[in-house]
C-alpha cells in the first residue's frame, strides 16, 4: 500500500518545489544570537529570529535556565494534573499576570496549543466567534476545532468588524469573542484593540488576542499590545508565547479573566494531555520576565535600532510596509526575486528569509527582516551596506 501513497507525496512533493515554494531549513551550528554560525562554516549576521531584546543568548537567562536544571530537574515527565505541576509553574503563571495586568494565567507548551485549546473549550454551536483575515495560523485551526459560528473581517477594518458584529446578532448569537494578532507577523501592523474593544462594549462581546510579536517590548512597560492601545483593563483573554521575546525558548499562556482561565484548566485538550514546560524553560522565563519588569533598557535599544534600520532602507529607496514594529517587511512582490536577493544577501553575511504566496498573499513577496536590540550600530550599518550591494547587483 506505501508504495502508492509514496508516489503520491513525492508528486506532492515535486509540485511544492516547481512552484518555488520549497521551504529549506539552514543549519545553525551555534547558539542563536545576532550572530550565527552555519555549517558551511561561515557566521553570518541574523536579522530573521524572533529574539527581540536578545534575550536568547542573555547570560543571566541562560544561567537562569541552568539552575532550574539543577534544583528542578530536565522535564516532569507528565501532564500537569497528574504529577506535573511545581512551585516553579505556579510562580511564572502569577508573574505573568501580574505583568500582563490580568487575573489568572494559564502555561501551555506553546502558544499554538494555546490558542488550538482556546475556542472549543469556551464556545458551543450557540456562540459566534468573529477572526481578523490576517490571523496566525494557531488561532484558524483553534476555530477549526469549535463549533461556533464563524465570521471573518478584513485585515483591521472596523467597519467590516461591526458588520460581522451586526450579523451575529441577527442570526441569534449567544455569546460572541471577536479574535485578532496583537501584530501581525508578517506585515508588523499593530491591530487597532482600543477600538475592537469599543465595539466589543457595543456589542456585547468577548475580546480574544494572539500577543506573541508584542509581549515584553510593546507599550510604555513592555506589556504588549493592549498597553501600547491603552486598554489593558479592557480585554479578556490574552495568548502569548515565551519562545520570542521572553528568552526565545519555547513555552505559552493563556491569561485573562479568572473564570475563563478556570474553565481551560478543566477543559482544554493541550492542557490536559501534554506535558507541562520543562522547569530549565520556566525558570530562564522567570528571568526573562523580570529583565523585561527591571529595566526599559531593552526596549529603548529595540526602539533606537528599529527607527535607525527603518530609516536607512528607506534612504536606500527599498519600499517597506510602513509603522514602527521590530517587523520591517522589504517588498519586492515577485517571489522569484525575493529568492535570489535572500541568497545574495547571505552570500553578503546576512542571513534573511523571503517570504512568498501561500504564507503573504500572491504579488506580495518581501524579505521579512526583524530587528534586536542585541544587534549593534555597527551590525545595522553593516547590514544596510550590504542591502545596498545587493539592491544595485540586482538592478533595482
Amino acid at each position: 500500500m506505501y508504495g502508492d501513497f509514496r508516489q503520491h507525496l513525492r508528486q506532492e512533493l515535486e509540485a511544492i518545489e516547481a512552484a518555488g515554494l520549497t521551504k529549506h531549513e539552514r543549519l545553525i551550528t551555534t547558539p542563536q544570537g545576532a550572530h550565527v554560525g552555519l555549517d558551511s562554516g561561515r557566521e553570518v549576521l541574523n536579522l530573521c529570529a524572533n529574539n527581540y531584546l536578545g534575550l536568547a543568548q542573555h547570560p543571566a537567562v541562560t544561567a537562569a535556565a541552568r539552575a532550574g536544571l539543577d534544583d528542578w530537574g530536565y522535564g516532569l515527565a507528565s501532564v500537569r494534573f497528574i504529577c506535573g505541576t511545581q512551585s516553579l509553574h505556579k510562580q511564572l503563571e502569577q508573574k505573568l499576570s501580574d505583568f500582563l495586568g490580568t487575573e489568572e494565567t494559564i502555561l501551555y507548551p506553546s502558544c499554538f496549543d494555546a490558542n488550538g485549546g482556546l475556542f472549543e473549550t469556551l464556545l458551543g454551536p450557540e456562540d459566534a466567534v468573529i477572526s481578523d483575515e490576517l490571523n496566525h495560523a494557531s488561532i484558524i485551526d483553534g476555530i477549526r476545532l469549535c463549533k461556533a459560528s464563524r465570521y471573518r473581517y478584513r485585515n483591521n477594518d472596523m467597519a467590516d468588524l461591526e458588520a460581522q458584529l451586526k450579523e451575529a446578532d441577527r442570526r441569534g448569537a449567544r455569546f460572541k469573542l471577536i479574535t485578532t494578532d496583537g501584530v501581525f507577523s508578517m506585515d508588523g501592523y499593530i491591530a487597532r484593540l482600543d477600538e475592537i474593544c469599543d465595539l466589543a462594549e457595543r456589542y456585547g462581546a468577548l475580546v480574544h488576542f494572539d500577543d506573541c510579536h508584542a509581549t515584553g517590548f510593546l507599550g510604555a512597560g513592555g506589556r504588549g499590545t493592549h498597553e501600547y492601545r491603552g486598554c489593558m483593563e479592557r480585554v479578556d483573554i490574552i495568548t502569548g508565547t515565551l519562545g520570542k521575546a521572553l528568552g526565545g525558548a519555547s513555552g505559552g499562556y493563556t491569561s485573562g479573566r479568572r473564570e475563563v482561565v478556570e474553565l481551560l484548566r478543566q477543559r482544554s485538550r493541550p492542557y490536559l494531555f501534554s506535558n507541562t514546560v520543562a522547569p530549565p524553560v520556566v525558570a530562564g522565563a522567570l528571568k526573562a520576565l523580570a529583565l523585561v519588569s527591571e529595566s526599559s533598557e531593552l526596549r529603548d535599544r529595540l526602539k533606537e535600532n528599529t527607527a535607525l534600520f527603518r530609516a536607512g532602507l528607506e534612504d536606500l529607496g527599498f519600499e517597506l510596509l510602513p509603522g514602527e514594529h521590530p517587523i520591517v517587511p522589504v517588498m519586492l512582490h515577485d517571489a522569484t526575486l525575493a529568492a535570489r536577493f535572500a541568497e545574495a544577501m547571505l552570500e553578503e553575511g546576512i542571513y534573511v528569509v523571503a517570504f512568498s504566496y501561500p504564507v503573504v498573499p500572491q504579488g506580495k513577496a518581501r524579505i521579512r527582516t526583524q530587528v534586536s536590540a542585541a544587534l549593534s550600530r555597527d551590525d545595522l550599518e553593516a547590514a544596510l551596506a550590504a542591502f545596498g550591494r545587493v539592491k544595485t547587483r540586482l538592478g533595482l
